[in-house]
């Protein structure tokens, strides 16, 4: 498999998670283009990440600009059909994410649009800008009945960007209108901005928070997931939404064997002290080219370790790198595998965190009234 570096790159770009391109499945050579009919008129804006970001350590990155193009995008809210997956709807305000996370399943889902997986994912994002008033009107359809709806299924609906796009917020404000039930899944403190919405969602039970917490060592999340925000800062997320009754799950996802599985014990218990009462775990997937980004940044970020954690993983993949199988895909299997379980399963329930989950409620939702086509408010809803 071919791949592409930028002109003078060595040893990565600063603040990046990815240092690589690597080729598209899908072409013969690697392009970075915008999609078809893109063109200056969809570039919002271009910014250097010294603007951007909620944790001072990491703010001074001098690296790739990031890009920002309109994604004129018909509908919003996505279907999911998946056996691993406890959710039916999603909705994904961006498409990319400059979180630059390494091991993010979704960057495959860049090559769809004709770019990389590798840099091209976390420096070209494509914003949603129509997406509140058309989740207004998708809510509004005489079919819809207020299922549960998860932000950030794909891409973090608090990544940087939101600051400046609000879009994220937009929907919220949309939601919490008509009591539209909402899982969020995030790593960033960003969200507490929105607690206002949430917690008047979650004063009806329809409205619950998951944090993503993949370590505790800052130095290394900010090599995993270089403009996200800190440990310590998603803690005080996981604190802040409970002060305001907004019920909190912890992530500790993904799992990789030989690089951060022995801290499970640690992130549950930190995450318990912090106010969460639920949690979940994955086990590390590396989909299509994810597979070259990974181990680049095992040669990159821990030279005299990267065989042995390749080693662990293809453990739990039965040799593999990745594994599509359903009911496998998620907790991997093996010896291994199934320590990182039992590990999970008994601290868990250490610290309160098994429970069993409490469905949100769709008792408040009431269809938005939208304009017709004339611009006329209908009669009847």
């Amino acid at each position: 498999m071919s791949r592409v570096l930028l002109p003078g790159q060595s040893d990565g770009q600063r603040g990046r998670g990815a240092a690589v391109n690597p080729a598209s499945r899908f072409e013969t050579i690697s392009l970075a283009r915008l999609p078809e009919g893109g063109g200056d008129d969809d570039l919002l804006c271009e910014y250097s990440s010294d603007e951007e970001g909620d944790a001072p350590s990491r703010s001074r990155f001098r690296s790739i600009m990031t890009q920002v193009f309109r994604d004129r995008t018909k509908t919003i809210i996505n279907p999911v059909d998946s056996p691993d997956l406890s959710f039916k709807w999603t909705i994904n305000p961006y498409r990319g994410c400059e979180h630059g996370c390494f091991y993010c399943y979704a960057r495959p889902t860049h090559e769809l649009l004709g770019l990389s997986s590798g840099l091209d994912f976390e420096t070209k994002i494509f914003a949603k800008t129509d997406a509140p008033e058309l989740l207004r009107r998708e809510l509004s359809h005489s079919k819809w009945v207020g299922e549960s709806i998860v932000m950030s299924g794909v891409t973090d609906a608090y990544q940087p960007i939101e600051r400046r796009m609000g879009i994220t917020r937009a929907c919220l404000e949309v939601m919490a209108e008509c009591g539209q039930p909402v899982a969020i899944v995030t790593k960033s403190a960003l969200v507490l901005r929105d607690v206002d919405l949430l917690s008047r969602l979650a004063q009806v039970g329809a409205a619950r928070v998951a944090i993503s917490l993949t370590t505790l060592d800052a130095e290394l999340s900010a090599k995993m997931e270089p403009r996200a925000s800190s440990p310590q800062r998603r803690l005080h997320a996981i604190r802040e939404l409970t002060h305001a009754g907004v019920p909190v799950a912890v992530m500790t996802a993904p799992m990789i064997p030989g690089l951060n599985d022995r801290e499970l014990p640690a992130l549950l218990r930190a995450a318990a002290r912090a106010g969460a009462t639920g949690a979940g775990y994955v086990m590390l997937r590396l989909p299509w080219q994810n597979k070259a980004i990974f181990l680049e940044w095992l040669a990159r970020h821990m030279p005299e370790r990267a065989k042995h954690i390749e080693n662990l993983l293809r453990d739990v993949r039965d040799g593999e790198l990745n594994s599509s199988k359903f009911g496998q895909r998620m907790r991997g299997e093996g010896v291994i595998a199934d320590q990182i379980r039992s590990v999970f399963e008994v601290f868990s329930r250490r610290y309160g965190l098994s429970s069993e989950r409490i469905p949100l409620s769709s008792a408040a939702f009431r269809r938005p009234i939208v304009p017709d086509d004339s611009g006329q408010l209908r009669l009847f809803s």
